[in-house]
C-alpha cells in the first residue's frame, strides 16, 4: 500500500478463505488500520505485527463512534504519510457509508482506492444452495436495509410483495415485524418464503427457514445474536431446508 492513500477494503462475510487477495495483501502492509466490528477475529489476525489497529466499529441502535469521528481519523494518519486500509466488513460499496469517507478524505486531497469484498447476500444464499436469480422466477433482486437513520426503512413494498420477487434484508431482524406487516398490507402471500441466515460463511453459521407470517415469531424463537441476512421470496433447498430445521430444533430443545 502507498503512503499517504487510504484503501476501502470488504473484508467478505467472516470466513479468512473469502478474503480477496488484494485485501489480504492490504492486511499484511498497511501502516493503521481502521476496521468494524463484523470484521472477524481471524481475518484480523491477519494484518502485521506492527499496524496501528483501531475499532471504529458501529452497531444499529447500540454503542457506535461518530461518523465524523471515523472520517476525522482517516485523514489523520493519512496526512501523516501512513498506509491506511479502512476495513469493512462484506463490501466496502454496500451499505457501508463509504461515499461520506470518500467526500471526508477528497476534501483534505487524500488519494483513496476501493477493494471489493464478498457481500453478505452471496454468502448466505450460497449458504442455503440458491441463486439471487433464475430465469422464469426473477430477473432482478433488491439489496435492502431493514433500517436508515430515521429508522425502519421504507421501500416499494408493492413490489417486493409480487409473486417471485426476491430481496436481500440487511439489518433486518429488528425490523422484521415492520417487514411482514408491510408485506401483507400490499398483498403478499403470507406463505411467502423467509430465510434469515446468521453469520454467514463461519463456524457459527445458522440458517431459520419460515414464511412471511411466522417470521417475527420463529425469529424470536431462534433467539439470533450474530449479524443476519434476511431474503424475502427465497428458501433453502431441500437439503439444506432439512439441516437448518434439524439445527434450531436442537438449539430450542
Amino acid at each position: 500500500m502507498c503512503p499517504g492513500v487510504v484503501a476501502f477494503a470488504g473484508s467478505g462475510p467472516g470466513d479468512p478463505d473469502l478474503l480477496t487477495l488484494k485485501v489480504l495483501k492490504a492486511l499484511r502492509t498497511a501502516d493503521v488500520i481502521l476496521y468494524d466490528r463484523l470484521v472477524s477475529a481471524e481475518i484480523m489476525a491477519l494484518a502485521h505485527d506492527g499496524a496501528i489497529l483501531e475499532d471504529v466499529g458501529k452497531e444499529g441502535f447500540g454503542p457506535s463512534m461518530a461518523q465524523e469521528e471515523i472520517c476525522a481519523r482517516l485523514v489523520h494518519h493519512a496526512k501523516r504519510g501512513r498506509s491506511v486500509l479502512r476495513l469493512k466488513s462484506g463490501d466496502p460499496t454496500i451499505f457501508g457509508r463509504l461515499d461520506e469517507e470518500l467526500s471526508a478524505c477528497e476534501a483534505a486531497d487524500v488519494d483513496t482506492q476501493i477493494l471489493p469484498g464478498i457481500t453478505a447476500a452471496s454468502a448466505a444464499v450460497a449458504a442455503i444452495g440458491q441463486s439471487l436469480t433464475q430465469r422464469g422466477r426473477n430477473s432482478s433482486v433488491r439489496f435492502l436495509t431493514g433500517h436508515d437513520m430515521k429508522g425502519f426503512a421504507d421501500h416499494d413494498w408493492a413490489q417486493l410483495a409480487r409473486p417471485g420477487e426476491v430481496a436481500a434484508v440487511y439489518m433486518g431482524k429488528k425490523s422484521a415485524r415492520f417487514v411482514q406487516g408491510r408485506m401483507l398490507m400490499h398483498g403478499a402471500d403470507p406463505a411467502t418464503p423467509v430465510t434469515v441466515v446468521e453469520n454467514a460463511s463461519r463456524d457459527s453459521q445458522r440458517v431459520l427457514a419460515t414464511t412471511l407470517d411466522r417470521l417475527p415469531a420463529d425469529l424470536a424463537a431462534a433467539a439470533f445474536d450474530g449479524p443476519a441476512l434476511t431474503f424475502l421470496g427465497l428458501a433453502p433447498r431441500a437439503a439444506a431446508a432439512t439441516a437448518a430445521r434439524t439445527d434450531i430444533q436442537m438449539e430450542l430443545a
